[in-house]
């Protein structure tokens, strides 16, 4: 099984998928390559400049590889391997992903306007301009023709596991 966590910014995803991996032994957050410092914070991934990105994407390194936000980021084929594989990804690639990847499984993970905002807030990395675009791409719609399941992140880290781990269950249909 391979599944792509997509949402808006602020939507916990980092927090979800960390407690899922600690969850369940089996499965395993593919690392991404992002042309941003290494050192920047927040998840664990490569950092590349823009021309070693180019090298690998062209060289066919990656699976599957997007821009958003200024950057670009790339899952490795190798990264896509083992029984139960999740990676965080972007809804404006799924298209992308869903021709590449055969069966993968899509989840939503999303929460309320004003709990993205509070936590975007929290997090610190970003002003207030920055904080309301990314609000404003919150409602991002999803690629029509694409099967997926939601996941609301609007209470406690705990439920929200909870809940995504039962939406990466394969016996689940797609909304």
């Amino acid at each position: 099984m391979i599944a792509a966590i997509v949402g808006p910014s602020g939507a916990g995803k980092d927090t979800l998928i960390a407690g899922a991996c600690a969850a369940w032994p089996d499965l395993r957050l593919a690392r991404r390559v992002i042309t941003r410092p290494s050192d920047a914070g927040g998840e664990d991934f490569d950092g590349v400049t823009p021309a070693r990105f180019d090298a690998l994407r062209d060289g066919g390194h990656f699976a599957l590889d997007w821009q958003a936000h200024g950057l670009c980021y790339g899952i490795p084929h190798d990264q896509l391997t083992g029984p139960a594989v999740i990676f965080n990804g972007s809804r404006a690639a799924l298209p992308q992903a869903v021709a590449r990847l055969p069966g993968l499984r899509v989840i939503l993970i999303t929460a309320p306007a004003d709990v993205l905002a509070r936590r975007l807030a929290a997090r610190g990395r970003e002003g207030a301009s920055d904080i309301a675009a990314r609000l404003q791409r919150a409602d991002f719609a999803m690629p029509p023709g694409i099967p997926y399941l939601t996941v609301c992140n609007d209470a406690c880290p705990a439920q929200g596991t909870a809940r995504l781990l039962a939406a990466l269950q394969p016996d689940r249909g797609a909304r």
